[in-house]
Protein backbone atom coordinates (compact mmCIF):
# COMPACT_ATOMS: atom_id res chain seq x y z
CA UNK A 1 0.00 0.00 0.00
CA UNK A 2 2.51 2.57 1.09
CA UNK A 3 4.65 1.89 -2.04
CA UNK A 4 1.00 2.24 -4.10
CA UNK A 5 0.74 5.28 -2.78
CA UNK A 6 4.36 6.40 -3.32
CA UNK A 7 4.02 5.32 -7.22
CA UNK A 8 0.48 6.74 -7.95
CA UNK A 9 1.71 9.83 -5.85
CA UNK A 10 -1.37 9.42 -4.03
CA UNK A 11 -2.76 11.70 -0.61
CA UNK A 12 -0.64 9.40 1.72
CA UNK A 13 2.48 10.69 -0.11
CA UNK A 14 1.25 14.46 0.16
CA UNK A 15 0.82 14.24 3.57
CA UNK A 16 4.01 12.64 3.86
CA UNK A 17 5.92 14.73 2.40
CA UNK A 18 4.22 17.55 4.88
CA UNK A 19 5.29 15.51 7.89
CA UNK A 20 8.78 15.35 6.19
CA UNK A 21 9.13 18.65 6.35
CA UNK A 22 7.70 19.60 9.64
CA UNK A 23 10.25 16.67 11.24
CA UNK A 24 13.12 18.22 9.64
CA UNK A 25 12.38 21.88 11.12
CA UNK A 26 12.11 20.20 14.16
CA UNK A 27 13.32 20.26 17.51
CA UNK A 28 15.96 17.11 17.31
CA UNK A 29 19.61 18.48 17.44
CA UNK A 30 21.01 18.34 14.27
CA UNK A 31 24.36 16.26 16.17
CA UNK A 32 22.22 13.53 17.57
CA UNK A 33 20.10 12.86 14.34
CA UNK A 34 22.99 12.93 12.16
CA UNK A 35 24.34 10.08 14.42
CA UNK A 36 21.72 8.50 14.69
CA UNK A 37 21.32 8.37 10.99
CA UNK A 38 24.73 7.07 10.64
CA UNK A 39 23.79 3.61 12.66
CA UNK A 40 22.31 3.31 9.73
CA UNK A 41 25.27 2.90 7.42
CA UNK A 42 26.64 -0.57 6.04
CA UNK A 43 29.94 0.39 7.85
CA UNK A 44 28.12 0.75 11.35
CA UNK A 45 25.49 -2.11 10.74
CA UNK A 46 27.87 -5.21 8.98
CA UNK A 47 30.07 -4.95 11.93
CA UNK A 48 27.71 -5.83 14.15
CA UNK A 49 26.60 -8.23 12.22
CA UNK A 50 29.65 -9.86 11.28
CA UNK A 51 30.26 -10.54 14.84
CA UNK A 52 27.24 -12.21 15.77
CA UNK A 53 27.61 -14.57 12.92
CA UNK A 54 30.94 -15.66 14.12
CA UNK A 55 29.39 -16.10 17.88
CA UNK A 56 26.91 -18.44 15.93
CA UNK A 57 28.70 -20.36 14.05
CA UNK A 58 31.15 -21.09 17.05
CA UNK A 59 28.37 -21.59 19.39
CA UNK A 60 26.46 -23.93 16.71
CA UNK A 61 29.44 -25.72 16.21
CA UNK A 62 30.15 -26.43 20.01
CA UNK A 63 26.45 -27.42 20.82
CA UNK A 64 26.20 -29.56 17.78
CA UNK A 65 29.76 -31.58 19.26
CA UNK A 66 28.22 -31.42 22.62
CA UNK A 67 24.74 -33.65 20.98
CA UNK A 68 27.18 -35.82 19.05
CA UNK A 69 28.78 -37.24 22.14
CA UNK A 70 25.52 -37.29 24.05
CA UNK A 71 24.58 -39.80 20.93
CA UNK A 72 21.86 -37.25 19.79
CA UNK A 73 21.55 -36.02 15.95
CA UNK A 74 23.57 -32.51 15.13
CA UNK A 75 21.57 -29.81 14.30
CA UNK A 76 22.30 -27.76 10.99
CA UNK A 77 24.14 -25.32 12.83
CA UNK A 78 25.90 -23.22 9.59
CA UNK A 79 22.57 -22.99 8.47
CA UNK A 80 21.45 -19.86 10.88
CA UNK A 81 24.60 -17.53 10.24
CA UNK A 82 24.34 -18.72 6.43
CA UNK A 83 20.85 -17.43 6.05
CA UNK A 84 21.80 -14.30 7.91
CA UNK A 85 24.08 -13.75 5.41
CA UNK A 86 22.37 -14.17 2.41
CA UNK A 87 19.51 -12.25 4.02
CA UNK A 88 21.34 -9.15 4.53
CA UNK A 89 22.90 -9.11 1.07
CA UNK A 90 19.25 -9.74 -0.04
CA UNK A 91 18.80 -5.92 1.33
CA UNK A 92 20.59 -4.20 -1.35
CA UNK A 93 19.05 -6.65 -3.93
CA UNK A 94 15.57 -5.78 -3.10
CA UNK A 95 16.11 -1.88 -2.30
CA UNK A 96 17.95 -0.74 -5.18
CA UNK A 97 15.64 -1.85 -8.01
CA UNK A 98 12.87 -0.16 -6.08
CA UNK A 99 14.74 2.83 -5.59
CA UNK A 100 15.62 3.09 -9.39
CA UNK A 101 11.77 1.64 -10.30
CA UNK A 102 10.26 4.46 -8.04
CA UNK A 103 12.83 7.35 -8.72
CA UNK A 104 11.40 9.67 -5.98
CA UNK A 105 12.49 12.74 -5.55
CA UNK A 106 14.02 13.07 -2.64
CA UNK A 107 13.76 16.32 0.15
CA UNK A 108 14.66 19.70 0.14
CA UNK A 109 18.39 18.85 1.59
CA UNK A 110 18.64 16.23 -1.17
CA UNK A 111 17.77 18.02 -4.26
CA UNK A 112 20.82 17.72 -6.27
CA UNK A 113 21.37 14.09 -5.15
CA UNK A 114 19.70 11.67 -7.74
CA UNK A 115 16.08 10.83 -7.64
CA UNK A 116 15.20 7.16 -5.91
CA UNK A 117 14.72 7.78 -2.23
CA UNK A 118 11.81 5.13 -1.67
CA UNK A 119 12.66 2.54 0.17
CA UNK A 120 15.11 3.91 2.70
CA UNK A 121 18.29 1.77 2.30
CA UNK A 122 20.14 2.92 5.72
CA UNK A 123 17.03 2.32 7.38
CA UNK A 124 16.42 -1.28 5.66
CA UNK A 125 20.23 -1.88 6.64
CA UNK A 126 19.33 -0.84 10.12
CA UNK A 127 16.65 -3.20 10.68
CA UNK A 128 17.73 -6.29 8.80
CA UNK A 129 21.20 -6.25 9.96
CA UNK A 130 20.66 -5.58 13.61
CA UNK A 131 17.39 -7.64 13.75
CA UNK A 132 19.36 -10.71 12.46
CA UNK A 133 21.95 -10.29 15.07
CA UNK A 134 19.68 -9.98 17.94
CA UNK A 135 17.95 -12.99 16.46
CA UNK A 136 20.84 -15.38 15.95
CA UNK A 137 22.18 -13.88 19.46
CA UNK A 138 19.19 -15.11 21.37
CA UNK A 139 17.66 -18.45 19.52
CA UNK A 140 18.68 -22.03 19.75
CA UNK A 141 19.07 -23.54 22.92
CA UNK A 142 19.01 -20.72 25.13
CA UNK A 143 16.47 -21.71 28.20
CA UNK A 144 13.08 -20.63 27.65
CA UNK A 145 13.33 -18.10 31.66
CA UNK A 146 16.46 -16.79 29.81
CA UNK A 147 14.52 -16.02 26.77
CA UNK A 148 11.15 -14.40 28.48
CA UNK A 149 13.66 -12.29 30.56
CA UNK A 150 16.08 -10.79 27.92
CA UNK A 151 13.81 -11.18 25.22
CA UNK A 152 11.49 -8.56 25.38
CA UNK A 153 13.91 -5.61 26.28
CA UNK A 154 16.37 -7.02 23.52
CA UNK A 155 13.49 -6.26 21.17
CA UNK A 156 12.32 -3.05 23.11
CA UNK A 157 15.89 -1.84 22.50
CA UNK A 158 15.45 -2.49 18.66
CA UNK A 159 12.53 -0.66 18.12
CA UNK A 160 14.29 2.19 19.78
CA UNK A 161 17.48 1.81 17.55
CA UNK A 162 15.30 1.32 14.48
CA UNK A 163 12.98 4.61 15.37
CA UNK A 164 16.30 6.80 16.13
CA UNK A 165 17.64 5.98 12.94
CA UNK A 166 13.79 6.48 10.74
CA UNK A 167 13.68 9.71 13.01
CA UNK A 168 17.57 10.96 12.14
CA UNK A 169 17.06 10.21 8.23
CA UNK A 170 13.71 12.26 8.13
CA UNK A 171 15.41 15.13 10.64
CA UNK A 172 18.42 15.48 8.75
CA UNK A 173 16.76 15.70 5.70
CA UNK A 174 17.96 12.46 3.84
CA UNK A 175 14.56 10.59 3.60
CA UNK A 176 10.84 11.27 3.59
CA UNK A 177 8.84 9.01 6.57
CA UNK A 178 7.31 7.06 4.41
CA UNK A 179 10.69 5.84 2.65
CA UNK A 180 11.62 4.98 6.83
CA UNK A 181 7.82 2.77 6.48
CA UNK A 182 8.58 1.41 3.44
CA UNK A 183 11.35 -0.08 4.61
CA UNK A 184 10.40 -0.93 7.40
CA UNK A 185 8.02 -3.52 6.23
CA UNK A 186 10.37 -4.77 3.57
CA UNK A 187 12.72 -5.39 6.55
CA UNK A 188 9.58 -7.52 8.32
CA UNK A 189 9.18 -9.93 5.74
CA UNK A 190 13.28 -11.00 5.42
CA UNK A 191 13.45 -11.50 9.09
CA UNK A 192 10.37 -14.08 9.10
CA UNK A 193 11.37 -15.28 6.38
CA UNK A 194 14.94 -16.50 8.00
CA UNK A 195 12.90 -17.55 11.50
CA UNK A 196 11.09 -19.48 8.82
CA UNK A 197 14.16 -21.09 7.35
CA UNK A 198 15.56 -21.85 10.05
CA UNK A 199 12.48 -23.32 11.59
CA UNK A 200 11.72 -25.62 8.97
CA UNK A 201 15.67 -26.95 8.09
CA UNK A 202 17.88 -25.72 10.75
CA UNK A 203 17.34 -28.58 13.54
CA UNK A 204 18.24 -32.63 12.96
CA UNK A 205 16.60 -34.43 10.69
CA UNK A 206 13.95 -31.26 10.16
CA UNK A 207 12.12 -31.27 13.45
CA UNK A 208 11.56 -27.32 13.99
CA UNK A 209 13.61 -25.45 16.35
CA UNK A 210 12.86 -22.97 18.90
CA UNK A 211 13.74 -19.51 17.49
CA UNK A 212 12.16 -17.49 19.94
CA UNK A 213 13.80 -14.19 20.04
CA UNK A 214 13.74 -11.13 20.95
Amino acid sequence: MLTWQVADRGPLRTLDERLGRAVASGGLPAGPAEFLADLGNTAAALPVLAAAVVWALWQGRRDARQRADEGAAPPRWWLPPLAAALTAAAVPALVVPLKLWLARPGPAAMADAPDGFYPSGHAATAAVLYGLAALLLYRGRRPAPARRRVGPAVAAGLVLLDTGVGTGLVRRGYHWPLDVLGSWCLAGVLLALWCAVCDRWAAAGGAPVDTTGP
